[in-house]
C-alpha cells in the first residue's frame, strides 16, 4: 500500500514494529495487524530498503517476485500500488535475473512503458499462482500525477506557495500517465479473466486536483543544510502528501469497498 495510506490507517497509541522491509502496527483489541511492506517496484530491485533505498542506479530485477510475495501468502486483504519510482528523467538498469545472480543480463533503459509492463505481468503470474481466492481480498491503487522536474525527487516544485485546490472540473494533463494507467487496467482485467479479482481504487484523478496538499518546503530534511540549499525550485516536495490531508480520502473509498465486499 501507499505508505501514507498505511500512516493513516495506524491508530493513535500503537504498537509498532520496523524492519528491513516493513514496518507494521498491531491493533490487538480487533485481534488485526497492519504492515507495509516496502517493495516500490512490485518486483526485486536494489532500493528495496525501505530505509536505504536512495540507490543509483537503479537495478530492477523485472521477472523476481518471490523474496517479496512470499510475505503476501495467506493475508486477508493486500492493497498494492507501483507507478512514481518508474518516473523520473533518469535511466534504470533492468536486470534478467534476481539479487543472487549478479552476473544476470542488465540493460539500462529510459522509456518505461515496456518495463512496467513486464514487471505488471510478473505480479500477476504470482497472483493467479499464489493467492488464497477464497479468503484474500486484493486492491490496487492508481497512480497519483507526477510532474518530471529537478527537485531532488525529479518532480516539480510547482506546488510552492500553492494554497488552493485545482477548480478546474475538466482537469487533465499527461502528469497523470494515462499509458501507464492502461497498464495496470489491462493487467487487472487479464487478471480477473484469469478468475483473480482486484479492486481497482482510481484516486488519481481526484488527487490531481489537490496541488495544495503536497509539503513543499515544510518537509523533511535528512541531514543539514545551509540556505542556499532551501531553494524552493530544489527542495519542494511536491510527490508526497501532508498528513492528515488526501491520503484519508483514499482510506475512506478502501474502507467502501472493504464494507462492499
Amino acid at each position: 500500500m501507499d505508505f501514507g495510506v498505511f500512516k493513516e490507517l495506524q491508530p493513535v497509541p500503537h504498537s509498532s514494529i520496523s524492519r528491513k522491509h516493513s514496518s507494521n502496527c498491531a491493533l490487538k483489541e480487533y485481534n488485526a495487524l497492519i504492515e507495509f511492506y516496502w517493495s516500490p517496484l512490485l518486483v526485486e530491485s536494489n532500493c528495496d530498503d525501505i530505509e536505504k533505498h536512495r540507490v543509483w542506479p537503479r537495478i530492477v530485477h523485472i521477472k523476481s517476485i518471490q523474496t517479496h510475495a512470499r510475505q503476501w501468502i495467506d493475508a486477508d486483504i493486500l492493497i498494492f500500488n507501483s507507478f512514481a519510482w518508474w518516473m523520473g528523467p533518469r535511466n534504470i538498469t533492468i536486470s534478467w535475473g534476481s539479487n543472487e545472480n549478479p552476473s544476470a543480463v542488465q540493460n539500462r533503459v529510459s522509456k518505461k512503458l515496456v518495463p512496467y509492463e513486464i514487471a505488471l505481468r510478473t505480479w500477476s503470474n504470482w497472483m493467479e499462482m499464489h493467492t488464497n481466492r477464497t479468503k484474500t481480498k486484493l486492491f490496487f491503487m492508481s497512480p497519483t500525477a507526477y510532474h518530471e522536474g529537478g527537485t531532488m525527487w525529479d518532480t516539480y516544485q510547482g506546488c510552492h506557495n500553492v494554497s488552493e485546490p485545482v477548480f478546474e472540473e475538466t482537469l487533465w494533463s499527461r502528469a497523470m500517465s494515462p499509458d501507464m494507467m492502461r497498464i495496470i487496467e489491462s493487467t487487472l482485467m487479464e487478471l480477473e479473466q484469469r478468475g483473480v479479482k482486484v479492486e481497482y481504487l482510481n484516486i488519481t484523478q481526484l488527487s490531481a486536483y489537490r496541488d495544495d496538499a503536497h509539503p513543499s518546503t515544510h518537509r523533511t530534511f535528512w541531514n543539514v543544510v545551509n540556505k542556499e540549499q532551501l531553494n524552493p525550485t530544489k527542495f519542494s516536495d511536491c510527490l508526497h502528501w501532508c498528513l492528515p490531508g488526501v491520503p484519508d480520502i483514499w482510506n475512506q473509498i478502501l474502507y467502501a469497498y472493504i464494507m462492499k465486499s
